[in-house]
């Protein structure tokens, strides 16, 4: 890293030539792909003259296999059988734009797409109109961005810090991760309970981003595991939206002499770019709370048609937040345990708070945490301390998953509490103030790797996440009397109301609400009859009277407006009798309904019996409605209890202060009396002001 905000300030020097025709947000629409096109260029410079005779040599066969002769050439996978360079751009400015063009659509397909997901073509008119294209390619020019000179990990920090001051008000979670954030995700991706996995001769493993971003992730997990294994080949494969970071990221692996096919645009929840493929080890940093409603119909039929068979099979979370679904996303990636792979897949993801406990019992959001716990999918989660990202200030965590829990791990789930182990960085770089240092990853990964319970590691049988939610019902219990207030209320009630309505057109409409109205006012008569200071506390001996009144007055009425009739009539009794639905189930008080949630490992019952019964005796659990949830509250199990102050020592705080307000208001009030005399001498001396500009000294005279 040697120089890197060095290079960073260049690159931001060209932009800022680009004010006044160019808003500071659209710098990145010239500046990335130019500094694409001058690091190709630098890399196919000592080869440029050979690759131009031979290009002569082999114009007449067919593009593939010239390409391919080409690429041996150059040594690389891409080439440019163009006659310009950056350098021999310069020796034409009147014909700067049209050179431009036969320079980039001299590059070998794989080039070609890059540059056309930049859409930079559409820019060279603007900066030729400005006057910008001559100068913007002058200055480019001198830099050097070979490899040797830049590296691709340092490459790659450039390019983020370039997109970072491109989009500050980018939202939370977008465009990249911070690298000690990423180191400390491929030490703990990384860490195997056999450490023999890593140092196997010529091991051959692959990695897979599905919000790739530029690509960083990957470069810094290969840069790690050749640094445990000089011999061992990580390759990467990725998705990503945005076409910038999709170009940069093809751009890095094309440069270092990867598949650049690995790298694959479009929306990875809609729209699978990898539907057949596994992966050794998965690595992402998805977006937070980004809304997924405009792509839902596709994912709610995946979950719903293929179930299991699919990606997102446990269930779907809210449509405000689609972090949860690039999880099971990755998940659906991971390579089953056979005895071909026996270490299975490792997965490492980071996301903000709300995976951790969002959503009931039944929702999607638990139901997905209960696939995961349930399936000792879960390795580990690690809290990371705030301020870390250039975007966004809020929690984020590490979770680890493996399909391959060691047997020492099984049915367990460690939470380290990684929070207070950062360091203020000396300059602020948008939201992030606070960095990892290299020694604090490593008591991270420590404290992780050693799974041992202290101050700052907790560990969990996945069992303790689980709860089930119960419903305690209580009885309905009413009672009924005929009088004017509550007569007042029968039409008002629905069931009542809906007898003078009709869904009939025109005579046979109107007749229809006639007759119901004349029904509702017979019925109103016989409920006059019934009017007394009598009051009913058990509702089947009420519903007997008020159905032989309507028998002897020959008044037949339906279920709904007896129901009305009857609840027009009620209020609840706590002194009542219990209403029944039928001859042996109790009829529920859907206004004392309650829940609770008791822990999986406690048995319902013996829960109920010693924290229900004993403050509301009558009531009951409504077996039918019970659901099981999981949640993983991570602050509060490494919640400290702070003891509250002592109230003399508050009161006495409170005193002093209230001493010293009194004090300073004193001394206001001196200074807004003082004798007018005292100031004599100013009114003297600011007289003609005073006169002519209504001057005032801070007095009123």
């Amino acid at each position: 890293m040697i120089n890197f905000q060095d290079k960073v300030s260049f690159i931001w020097s060209i932009a800022e030539v680009l004010r006044g025709p160019y808003k500071p947000e659209d710098y990145g629409k010239i500046i990335l792909p130019l500094a694409v096109l001058r690091r190709f260029d630098c890399v196919l410079e000592s080869t440029k003259e050979e690759v131009l005779a031979k290009a002569e040599q082999f114009a007449a066969i067919n593009e593939d296999a010239r390409e391919q002769i080409l690429n041996r050439v150059s040594k690389q996978n891409f080439h440019n059988a163009s006659k310009y360079d950056f350098n021999k751009l310069l020796t034409d400015s009147d014909n700067i734009a049209d050179n431009l063009r036969d320079y980039i659509n001299g590059f070998s397909k794989v080039a070609r797409d890059i540059m056309d997901h930049f859409d930079f073509d559409r820019q060279i008119d603007k900066l030729e109109q400005n006057n910008l294209l001559y100068l913007t390619i002058k200055r480019f020019s001198e830099i050097d961005l070979h490899p040797e000179t830049v590296s691709n990990i340092e490459m790659g920090y450039v390019f983020e810090e370039l997109i970072r001051r491109f989009n500050e008000n980018a939202e939370a979670g977008d465009h990249y991760t911070p690298r000690e954030v990423i180191r400390l995700m491929t030490h703990l991706l990384f860490l195997h309970d056999d450490a023999s996995i890593l140092t196997k001769p010529g091991l051959t493993q692959t990695l897979y981003d599905c919000a790739a971003g530029t690509g960083g992730m990957g470069s810094v997990a290969q840069e790690y595991l050749l640094s445990q294994n000089p011999t061992a080949h990580l390759e990467f494969f990725g998705q990503e939206i945005n076409p910038e970071s999709y170009a940069i990221c093809k751009a890095d692996l094309l440069i270092k002499g990867e598949d650049a096919r690995n790298i694959r645009l479009g929306n990875t929840l809609s729209k699978d770019q990898f539907p057949r493929d596994k992966f050794d080890y998965l690595i992402s940093n998805p977006p937070y709370g980004v809304d997924w409603k405009s792509y839902e119909k596709s994912i709610k039929e995946e979950h719903e048609k293929q179930g299991f068979n699919g990606r997102f099979g446990p269930g779907t979370p809210r449509t405000s937040d689609g972090q949860l679904l690039f999880l099971m996303h990755l998940l659906s990636k991971m390579k089953p345990v056979t005895a071909e792979n026996p270490q299975g897949s490792r997965l490492a993801i980071i996301m903000n708070g709300s995976p951790l406990f969002t959503g009931d019992a039944g929702s999607g959001e638990s139901e997905i945490r209960k696939y995961l716990l349930e399936n000792d999918l879960v390795e580990g989660i690690v809290a990371l301390p705030n301020d870390l990202f250039y975007n966004t200030g809020i929690a984020t965590y590490i979770w680890i998953l493996t399909n391959n829990k060691a047997p020492l791990h099984k049915g367990k789930v460690r939470l380290v509490n990684a929070v207070d182990f950062s360091k203020k960085m000396k300059k602020s770089m948008g939201s992030k103030r606070n960095e990892i240092t290299e020694e604090q990853i490593n008591e991270i990964v420590r404290l992780y790797g050693d799974a041992q319970p202290n101050e700052y590691v907790k560990i969990f049988n996945n069992e303790d996440f689980g709860y089930a939610k119960i419903t305690v019902e209580r009885p309905l219990r009413l009672n009924f009397q005929v009088n004017e207030e509550r007569l007042a209320r029968v039409a008002m009630e629905k069931g009542f109301a809906n007898l003078a309505t009709s869904k009939k057109k025109g005579d046979a409409g109107h007749f229809e609400i006639e007759e119901g109205k004349k029904l509702q006012t017979q019925i109103l008569y016989v409920l006059r009859t019934l009017e007394s200071d009598t009051v009913y506390k058990n509702r089947d001996e009420f519903k007997k009277v008020l159905k032989d009144a309507l028998k002897q007055a020959g008044i037949t009425i339906g279920a709904p407006v007896l129901k009305a009739v009857l609840a027009a009539l009620s209020e609840k009794d706590e002194t009542a009798d219990v209403c029944m639905k039928n001859k042996t189930d109790i009829e529920p008080d859907t206004d004392l309904r309650d829940t609770e949630n008791v822990p999986l490992k406690e048995n319902i019952h013996d829960y109920f019996a010693r924290e229900v019964l004993p403050h509301v005796p009558d009531a009951w659990v409504d077996e039918s409605k019970t659901k099981i949830g999981y949640e993983i509250p991570f602050t509060r199990h490494f919640y400290k209890y702070t003891a509250l102050r002592n109230s003399t020592e508050i009161m006495d705080e409170i005193r002093a202060l209230e001493a010293e307000i009194a004090e300073q208001l004193k001394k206001v009030i001196f200074r807004r009396t003082t004798p007018i005399n005292h100031h004599r001498s100013c009114y003297k001396r600011f007289k003609s002001e005073c006169e002519n500009e209504r001057f005032r000294c801070g007095m009123d005279w």
